[in-house]
């Protein structure tokens, strides 16, 4: 027969059991949230630089294409 303060017992542990694996869940998930803050800071640097690089190569073609020379095969 079990008494009051067994099933108190016992369910404390379950608790105890749940707020450990609960614990590992939220640690997992803030270490998931940390390096994926961090990939997205590098994929926003990465397309800030090619959009510079866009801009560059878009200043240093010619504004109208007709204004270019043929090509020699012409």
């Amino acid at each position: 027969m079990t008494t009051p303060g067994d099933e108190l017992e016992r369910r404390l542990d379950e608790m105890e059991v749940k707020l450990t694996f609960i614990d590992e869940a939220v640690q997992a998930l803030t270490a998931a949230d940390a390096d994926q803050s961090q990939r997205i800071a590098a994929l926003e640097r990465a397309l800030r630089d090619l959009r510079g690089e866009m801009a560059s190569m878009r200043a240093g073609q010619a504004d109208d294409p007709h204004d270019e020379p043929p090509p020699p095969h012409y």
